[in-house]
């Protein structure tokens, strides 16, 4: 999204009072750029910017409204890369990595990195176990801890090997 400055005044307003307001004090003007700029990030464009450079409160809302503007953006292109990656694409280990994230933005960051790294985990000791079974390897069983349909698919595949081993040991036991 390309960046948009909300409600930015013209030229000749900049650095000027206003309505006989002084430089940093919020009027309707500031107001309408405020509620423009929340309203463009409730309705999820990151793009939206409050102009820089007003002096006192204005541009101290102005410096944390844009920092919290970029902030949700790189947490949001973060767990669209890691979601992309491991969800779509089959990479597994990708993490988010989101700086300076804290608060609720920190523990979301590291439940998004848990996830994956639980099905990375997951998948990876699926991969190795089937993976040896189709080598004759059948000492092998999956162990990680898994729940709902991964723990079927564990539960399965080591139910497998365990029937493969019975069977390769009778078919060895009667050809001797």
């Amino acid at each position: 999204m390309a960046d948009t400055t909300v409600g930015e005044p013209r030229p000749e307003e900049r650095g000027r009072t206003t309505r006989g307001r002084s430089a940093g004090k919020a009027g309707e003007r500031e107001l309408r750029q405020l509620l423009a700029g929340l309203t463009a990030v409730r309705d999820g464009d990151f793009g939206t910017r409050l102009p820089d450079g007003a002096d006192g409160v204005l541009g101290e809302i102005a410096t944390v409204f844009n920092g919290m503007v970029d902030q949700l953006s790189l947490f949001t292109s973060e767990v669209t890369r890691v979601s992309r990656e491991v969800g779509s694409e089959g990479r597994l280990g990708g993490q988010a990595q989101v700086p300076g994230a804290g608060g609720a933005w920190r523990d979301l960051t590291d439940s998004v990195n848990f996830m994956a790294g639980n099905l990375t985990t997951q998948v990876r000791s699926i991969a190795q176990v089937t993976t040896a079974v189709a080598k004759g390897d059948l000492s092998q069983k999956i162990r990680v801890d898994a729940r709902g349909e991964i723990l079927e698919l564990k539960e399965t595949i080591n139910t497998m090997v365990d029937q493969l081993s019975a069977f390769a040991d009778e078919v060895t036991r009667v050809a001797r």
